[in-house]
């Protein structure tokens, strides 16, 4: 069984197209980490499956409610303290403890101080913390560890490796080794649609602005 799966899926970035031919699964408990040089549609990608943008073409598989997508902000209210933070997200996605988040990325001693007064580091754990509080099954995570140390990165993967032992999975696009020797890699190179092609304009777009 799958928890995504995506047939021949063509996608855009800019008006040009990025990526076509686009096909992989993600089963729970699987891990699949995107690979590719500056450009090759990561980021495109995890924000066309997080539903961000429409596919040029192709078909997207899965439910809507189980995707969480963790982009390049953190997504912090920076005049709530942290415990406030998830404690708002939480509620967004339907009430679970934020206990266990914030021991996974080391944060208990920081839960009463207001997110404007925490490192870039410490906005990050906070901002990956949060995926623990959605409940949701599949995690797309682009460059989760950026500005985060050595030790911080640990925890990530030992958060990322509790959820796939739990049954849910996630789409990685990352530069580093998380040490997760049971990922699966998918290189979006020999997916690259034709440099210079025009996108063609998803059906329906003329429509809408009729």
């Amino acid at each position: 069984m799958s928890l995504l799966a995506v047939r021949d899926l063509a996608i855009a970035r800019g008006g040009l197209s990025v990526i076509e031919g686009l096909d992989f699964t993600l089963a729970p408990g699987e891990a699949l980490v995107l690979r590719g040089p500056n450009g090759a549609g990561k980021t495109t990608l995890l924000r066309t499956l997080a539903g961000l943008q429409p596919p040029l073409s192709g078909q997207i598989d899965c439910e809507p409610d189980q995707i969480a997508y963790a982009g390049h902000s953190d997504g912090l209210k920076p005049a709530l303290t942290v415990a406030e933070n998830l404690n708002f997200w939480s509620a967004v996605f339907g009430g679970s403890a934020i206990g266990p988040a914030l021991a996974a990325m080391n944060l208990a001693e920081l839960a009463p101080r207001p997110a404007h007064r925490l490192s870039a580091g410490q906005k990050r754990r906070l901002g990956l913390a949060r995926l623990m509080v959605t409940g949701r099954s599949i995690w797309l995570l682009d460059e989760p560890t950026v500005s985060l140390d050595t030790a911080s990165v640990a925890l990530f993967a030992a958060m990322l490796r509790g959820h796939l032992a739990n049954g849910g999975a996630a789409l990685v696009a990352t530069h580093i080794d998380l040490g997760l020797v049971e990922a699966r890699v998918l290189d979006l190179s020999g997916f690259r649609a034709d440099p210079g092609r025009k996108a063609a304009r998803p059906a329906g777009f003329n429509e809408a602005f009729a």
